[in-house]
């Protein structure tokens, strides 16, 4: 990753397997991006579990702004044990390049994880790259939020909601 990535860290107050498990559903991705985004699928839908692939989607911001398609190329890097890496190599409308890395690995009590994106969008780079420092903050907000301890006793074995 180039040395002009967003990067953003957090602990999130739950076991790696279970952050794995979440991690791995687009469920969730569904339920941490809103209400900032809103991933439709174009073609074949989302799988309930992310595997390595490309899946073509339509971006809808706030009040269902079209912000045009996005392409997520789903990969697993190799990571020293027990890391694990999820990397979105993706490109769309809005950017020829959005390689967004996602590690979580254990920490104390909990999970420590990781967003690393760079972003290639042309003049509007520094705009786009803004709004992935503010996205990912959302994001590990609404992860955080989702995985505290009171939440997730109600909800261990449901997914997030859309």
């Amino acid at each position: 990753m180039s040395d002009r990535a967003v990067t953003l860290t957090t602990h999130l107050p739950a076991p790696m397997d279970e952050v794995r498990d979440m991690l791995m559903r687009p469920a969730t991705l569904a339920h941490v991006a809103a209400p900032l985004l809103r991933f439709v699928p174009e073609g074949r839908p989302l799988p309930d579990r992310w595997e390595e692939g490309t899946w073509r989607v339509r971006l809808r911001g706030p009040l269902g702004l079209p912000l045009g398609w996005q392409e997520i190329r789903v990969s697993f890097p190799e990571a020293p044990p027990p890391m694990l890496r999820l990397r979105d190599d993706g490109r769309g409308t809005l950017a020829r390049r959005w390689d967004h890395l996602i590690e979580i690995a254990p920490e104390g009590d909990g999970t420590r994880y990781t967003d690393r994106i760079v972003v290639e969008a042309g003049w509007l780079t520094p705009a786009i790259r803004l709004f992935a420092r503010v996205f990912y903050a959302h994001r590990q907000r609404r992860w955080r939020r989702l995985l505290s301890p009171g939440r997730r006793r109600r909800d261990r074995a449901a997914p997030p909601p859309a």
